[in-house]
């Protein structure tokens, strides 16, 4: 076995037809591999794959202005599909406020909910051992049956549904977050920023942050008619707090506790709620309260008061002092750059009516109204942008390696093209990597995405491809040194000879990844370990022959011809 390889190998590295059939072949590979992630997609990044989680969040919110019973009834709806299914353990309902903090809710700002237009409900499924479908396909599968059957209920009601995050959390998948100085501009931008996502084939649970403008009615107190109706500001407010929100009244003492327990009053749910949301509903309801004056004569509340219609006074929302909105949006099983740039493309293309469109960035855009002149950026955060900063310094990261394994190869044979046949050899373990995801990504489910642990891989495998070729081209320098071979005989003698160890080596390798690869979060870690490892020993036994025969060794190691000696002997 060992004499046929090396035979092989001499043969392959002397005929100059294998040697161009070889690098052709290496070359054609290597393009192949990039073009299945760009422009074909057929090997598609993301910053990390769906988490296989224990437990998901429904998040619920209403049109501001709804009661807590309209809540409830669209919380109910939820839970009525929920508990059919015979996964879910339990379910907990938060009425008119956030559920408990998880690390997801820290950052969507679960904290801050406190209003009768919203809920949250966590849902608590079997332990992914116990179960075939993960957390993120039920996910999937449920939210158009829930978004489509409870979302009709009312209008404006928006239900979204959130997981533990399998990396750094985020506000959203896809983050617009959009600038500028006029608060009607930047709601006018978002909205049409958000039609755009709607229509973008891949994104759900989209939502714009921020609030609703609706009609409100200001009560003014006339305090000349409370005095000639001989009672006061303190009895008005009084009665309205007693009606609409409820106060204390008293208190009871309790032989079980040390401290008194309030009363608290207010009208009943039926009793204090309008039949209609406009002025003479609000006068009807007001009109059936009244006022006992000093002299025992009953005053209605709305002789005392003008009721005005009015619009609501939305939350400004700012970063870094800016004045700006949110859209958000979730990504449905795929990777968020793709959706993102599809968004992005139309937004380009479609805004042209009514703005100037420009580029600033890498993908942010700014516009200028060309009716009024006033500007506006979008700039995109989210898990968008961590995917981005990830890749970035990840490929920053195997830049860096790559320059120093260089320098010092440099310094060590004092030769830039032994050097470069290193750095080769080692960039060459890419095309197993995005080969290795794409076989997987035919045979699993769900797509198999290129991610950072991906990446992560692929740096580890640098090290591990350059002590390959470091093996050979000392075996070979120590073979034409010592033993007087000339360079085809010691290339492929040590080529042969190092194949075991090579092959060994890469076998406790692609066997100790086996176990990374089923994993959700670190399977492209374990994928590009195996199938980069692959790469490696082929490009070493293969390609790194070819390239050292094709280089000036003679001169690199200073080869003077002298008598040969066996190789069986010691060096």
């Amino acid at each position: 076995m060992f004499k046929k390889f090396e035979k092989l190998v001499l043969n392959g590295i002397q005929s100059s037809a294998q040697r161009k059939f070889i690098l052709l072949g290496t070359l054609i590979a290597f393009i192949l591999s990039i073009l299945l992630i760009a422009p074909t997609e057929i090997v598609k990044a993301k910053m990390l794959p769906g988490k296989n989680n224990d437990t998901f969040n429904i998040y619920v919110k209403l049109a501001t202005g709804s009661s807590i019973q309209q809540t409830q009834q669209v919380t109910e709806c939820i839970s009525s599909y929920i508990t059919q299914e015979k996964e879910v353990l339990d379910t907990e309902v938060f009425l008119g406020m956030g559920s408990p903090l998880d690390f997801a809710g820290l950052m969507k700002g679960s904290q801050f909910k406190n209003s009768e237009n919203v809920a949250e409900i966590v849902v608590n499924i079997t332990k992914k051992h116990h179960r075939d479908e993960p957390s993120y396909i039920m996910v999937q599968r449920l939210r158009p049956i829930i978004q489509g059957a409870c979302e009709k209920l009312y209008p404006n009601t928006h239900i979204s549904f959130v997981e533990p995050p399998a990396g750094p959390p985020t506000l959203s998948a896809i983050v617009a977050e959009i600038y500028g100085d006029n608060a009607q501009g930047i709601r006018k931008l978002a909205k049409r920023v958000e039609e755009v996502f709607k229509q973008t084939e891949g994104l759900v649970d989209i939502d714009v942050m921020e609030d609703d403008i609706y009609d409100t009615f200001e009560i003014i107190v006339n305090s000349i008619k409370i005095a000639k109706s001989g009672l006061t500001v303190k009895q008005l407010n009084n009665i309205l707090y007693l009606a609409f929100e409820g106060m204390e009244i008293s208190v009871k003492n309790s032989e079980k506790y040390s401290d008194q327990i309030p009363l608290f009053l207010r009208l009943s749910d039926s009793s204090r709620r309008f039949s209609k949301k406009d002025l003479d509903s609000v006068k009807a309801k007001l009109a059936s309260l009244k006022l006992m004056n000093n002299k025992g004569m009953m005053v209605p509340v709305t002789e005392l008061v003008t009721i005005i219609p009015k619009k609501s006074n939305p939350m400004i929302m700012s970063k870094d002092l800016h004045q700006m909105t949110n859209v958000l949006a979730e990504t449905d099983m795929v990777s968020q750059v793709y959706p993102l740039l599809e968004a992005r493309s139309t937004i380009i293309d479609s805004f042209t009516d009514e703005y100037k469109v420009e580029k600033i960035g890498l993908f942010d855009l700014q516009f200028t109204d060309k009716a009024t002149g006033e500007v506006y950026k979008l700039i995109w955060d989210g898990e968008m942008k961590v995917t981005m900063d990830t890749f970035r310094d990840l490929g920053g990261a195997f830049i860096a390696a790559l320059v120093l394994i260089f320098l010092l190869m440099v310094i060590y044979y004092k030769s830039y093209t032994l050097s470069g046949i290193v750095l080769l050899g080692s960039f060459l373990s890419i095309i197993g990597v995005i080969v290795g995801h794409w076989i997987m990504d035919i045979f699993t489910t769900d797509t198999f995405f290129l991610t950072a642990t991906s990446l992560i891989g692929f740096i580890a495998l640098i090290g591990i491809s350059s002590r390959n070729s470091l093996l050979l081209i000392d075996f070979t320098k120590s073979l034409m040194h010592e033993k007087g071979m000339h360079k085809a005989e010691a290339i492929a003698y040590a080529t042969a000879t190092r194949a075991k160890p090579i092959f060994l080596t890469a076998v406790a390798i692609m066997l100790a990844s086996t176990l990374l690869a089923g994993d959700a979060v670190f399977g492209g870690l374990g994928v590009a370990l195996i199938f980069g490892t692959i790469a490696a020993v082929v490009a070493s036994l293969i390609v790194i022959p070819v390239l050292l025969y094709m280089s000036n060794l003679e001169s690199h190691f200073h080869f003077h011809e002298k008598k040969a000696v066996s190789v069986e002997g010691p060096i």
